[in-house]
């Protein structure tokens, strides 16, 4: 069963160190390109602030977003903002995460998300952990998929896994890091494909980081997964 208790004190651990190695950053340094296409390191610190605000808004039963267009605005409008107003909206928002988070309530309610996706209240608060820490290696300031905490890694792989599970575009395959495996793509009793490699680089391939290049593939090609 899913401990959102457990899950929110990670979320602390992780915005904090997210915020101490962004306040060594610079303005510069905040405005040259992220990991991610198109996004500075300044919109990565802006969708993480908001992302905190949407999981309030559907922990209190509200959208998650106005609309997407507004969500990419509010990025889009965040972006050039000085590291101190980013490193306090980050902070703030995260803040109003925890309260809405540490609040008495039914956890066991199904709440919708983006785009028509339901889930359980008490898994947003790993939803945000994996925000927290996956956008943090996307800053490209030194933290990186290796410095994951283990349980994380495992939990986020598993949980990217049976997000593909059933997925008409990717073959039956199995996944491993040398003490785990699991099932995604389409279902069948004998997968077609086999994929192992160490823990950092399964995550990072499912995760959408890494292009797959250091995994070992057996049955076939390494598969094309849809985008996150």
């Amino acid at each position: 069963m899913t401990d959102h208790a457990h899950d929110l004190e990670r979320v602390r651990e992780a915005t904090d160190r997210l915020l101490s190695a962004a306040s060594a950053l610079d303005n510069a340094a905040l405005a040259e390109p992220s990991r991610l296409p198109g996004w500075t390191r300044g919109h990565v610190l802006a969708h993480v602030a908001r992302n905190a605000d949407a999981l309030v808004n559907v922990l209190g039963g509200r959208p998650m977003y106005v609309s997407a267009e507004a969500r990419d605005s509010d990025i889009e409008r965040g972006a050039p903002r000085p590291l101190d107003v980013q490193l306090t909206d980050v902070r703030d928002s995260a803040a109003r995460f925890d309260a809405a988070g540490s609040a008495p309530g039914d956890w066991n309610r199904v709440v919708e998300l983006r785009n028509g996706v339901t889930d359980v209240a008490a898994r947003l608060p790993f939803r945000r952990w994996a925000e927290v820490e996956l956008h943090h290696v996307d800053l490209g300031i030194g933290y990186e998929l290796e410095d994951l905490p283990a349980e994380f890694t495992e939990r986020e792989s598993e949980v990217l896994a049976l997000r593909f599970l059933g997925h008409p575009g990717v073959p039956p395959t199995l996944l491993g890091d040398g003490t785990r495996a699991w099932s995604t793509g389409q279902e069948a009793a004998d997968p077609e494909v086999t994929v192992t490699g160490t823990p950092a680089d399964l995550l990072g391939w499912l995760a959408g980081r890494r292009a797959g290049t250091a995994l070992e593939v057996k049955g076939g090609e390494l598969p094309a997964l849809p985008p996150l």
